[in-house]
C-alpha cells in the first residue's frame, strides 16, 4: 500500500495561516481512510479549505522563488567567515548533494547553518535579524528563523541534542520569497554582530 502524507500547513498553504494535512493514494485506499475519517470527524473548516485552495493557486511560482532564494542564501552563508558550516542539498558540500541533484528540480527554502559562536552569541545573531520572524515553522511567504536548541528541540537534554547533531550554535532559516538581496544584506549585518568563538566540530548532515 503506497500512501503519501503532506503537511498542507507548510508550502501547500504557503501563508502561515492554516492547519491541515493531506493523504494521497489510490482510490481504494483513500476510500477506506475516508470511512474512518467520517467516524472521527477530522474535517477541515470551509475557511481553512478556502485558504488552502488559494495557496495551491500560487504554489508553482512560490516554490520557484523559494528554491532560488534558498540557493542564493546558502551560497552566501557558506562563503561567510562567521559561518562554520551550512547544510543545504543544493551545495556540493552537502553529503547528499549528488542524490538531491539527481532527484530534485529545486532544493527548497530551508537552510540550516552553524555560526562561529556559542549559544548566547547565536541568540544575539538571531535577534539582530530584521526581516525574518522568529518561530519554528516553515513554508510561508515570510522568512522564519529559529534556534533549535532553544525552540523546536528545547525539551531534549543537551546530551540528546548533541547525539542528534543539534548544537547551540545551529540556526534553521526558512527562506521566504522576499527580495533575496534584502535577505542577504540582513544576514550580513546580523553576522557582523556575532562574537566569533571558533571550534572544530564533526560534520553532521541536516
Amino acid at each position: 500500500m503506497d500512501l503519501v502524507t503532506h503537511s498542507a500547513t507548510k508550502y501547500l498553504g504557503g501563508h502561515n495561516d492554516l492547519l491541515a494535512g493531506v493523504i494521497v493514494g489510490s482510490a481504494e485506499h483513500i476510500k477506506r481512510i475516508r470511512e474512518v475519517n467520517n467516524m472521527l470527524g477530522a474535517v477541515g473548516s470551509p475557511d481553512t479549505m478556502y485558504l488552502l485552495l488559494r495557496g495551491l493557486k500560487t504554489l508553482s511560482v512560490r516554490m520557484q522563488r523559494h528554491n532560488e532564494n534558498g540557493q542564493r542564501v546558502a551560497e552566501f552563508l557558506e562563503g561567510h567567515p562567521a559561518v562554520r558550516r551550512v547544510w543545504y542539498p543544493g551545495l556540493p558540500s552537502h553529503p547528499d548533494y549528488e542524490v538531491a541533484r539527481r532527484l530534485m528540480r529545486g532544493f527548497g527554502g530551508v537552510v540550516s547553518f552553524e555560526v562561529e559562536a556559542d549559544l548566547e552569541g547565536t541568540g544575539r545573531f538571531i535577534d539582530a535579524l530584521q526581516i525574518p520572524y522568529i518561530g519554528p515553522s516553515l513554508g510561508g511567504v515570510e522568512s522564519i528563523v529559529e534556534q533549535p536548541a532553544l525552540m523546536s528541540h528545547f525539551t531534549l537534554s543537551e546530551e540528546e541534542r548533541a547525539a542528534l547533531g543539534i548544537r547551540g550554535e545551529l540556526v534553521r532559516y526558512a527562506v521566504g520569497i522576499e527580495d533575496v538581496e534584502d535577505l542577504i544584506a540582513d544576514l550580513a549585518q546580523a553576522l557582523e554582530r556575532v562574537p566569533i568563538v571558533s571550534k572544530p566540530v564533526p560534520s553532521t548532515a541536516r
